[in-house]
């Protein structure tokens, strides 16, 4: 197989189905410093299904190759194919080491790429014990804002059924606390998400750690964690759940 031959050709297909009204609204929805083409979600998971079939007889090691190739490219919706080509290959996602990782985050300016590598990969390697949780207190330290938000939302796999999570209370709310003084804006939206998906499974926990910590959280933070648990809604009103979210929260 020719990797720089299948990178040309998965960037090819993207393009093909390149946005420039998406391109444009990108700008202010996910600013980031990596080429955008503007390509619709669906689009790009047809482009990764292409190449996962593409990839069927390859080994593990050759797939965490292309990965990375495609991460190399700098373009944002290569970067997203090959988060996900990897979340879909149990054996290549059960070989990553941390130096991989690391280099498949590398330019982190975003919070779709920040949350994708974080529940996809990183918060599932944390969760089947491959990184430990030293790593991921590490990260709350950083000065890095994107670095910060990433172990909060590797707290998402831990606990959200559809990750395969099966509720961590003591790992997540270790990693809130870690961070509930921390008052940038995606940080901040970050450790609502992590409080509300821990909520799913262990209401009671939440409610203690509001209890314990309501007035050094951010209000806002607070507010939506408690109309989560008094609605099971982010936004307070009473019905249906919430809904699932076709890309990560920002």
């Amino acid at each position: 197989m020719d990797p720089d031959g299948v990178v040309r050709g998965v960037l090819e297909e993207l393009e093909g189905y390149a946005d420039e009204a998406r391109r444009k609204k990108a700008g202010t929805y996910y600013p980031t410093s990596f080429k955008v083409l503007g390509v619709p979600v669906p689009d790009q998971r047809k482009v990764t299904n292409a190449l996962i079939s593409k990839m069927k007889g390859a080994a593990p090691d050759e797939k965490l190759s292309m990965a990375l190739a495609l991460v190399r490219t700098g373009v944002f919706e290569c970067q997203q194919v090959a988060y996900e080509m990897l979340s879909r290959d149990g054996r290549a996602l059960g070989l990553l080491t941390l130096g991989e990782l690391l280099e498949l985050r590398k330019g982190f300016d975003n919070w779709i790429s920040v949350d994708t590598w974080s529940t996809y990969l990183a918060g599932v390697a944390w969760r089947e014990g491959r990184i430990p949780d030293d790593v991921v207190i590490g990260w709350t330290a950083s000065a890095d804002p994107w670095v910060r938000r990433s172990a909060l939302v590797c707290t998402i796999p831990l606990n959200q059924i559809s990750r395969g999570g099966r509720g961590d209370p003591d790992r997540t709310l270790m990693i809130c606390g870690k961070l509930m003084r921390d008052r940038d804006r995606m940080v901040r939206k970050a450790l609502s998400w992590a409080l509300r998906e821990l909520s799913k499974r262990d209401s009671d926990a939440v409610r203690s750690f509001i209890g314990k910590n309501g007035d050094i959280l951010p209000p806002g933070v607070v507010r939506e964690v408690e109309r989560k648990l008094a609605t099971g809604r982010k936004d307070g009103a009473t019905g249906a759940a919430e809904p699932d979210r076709r890309q990560m929260e920002g």
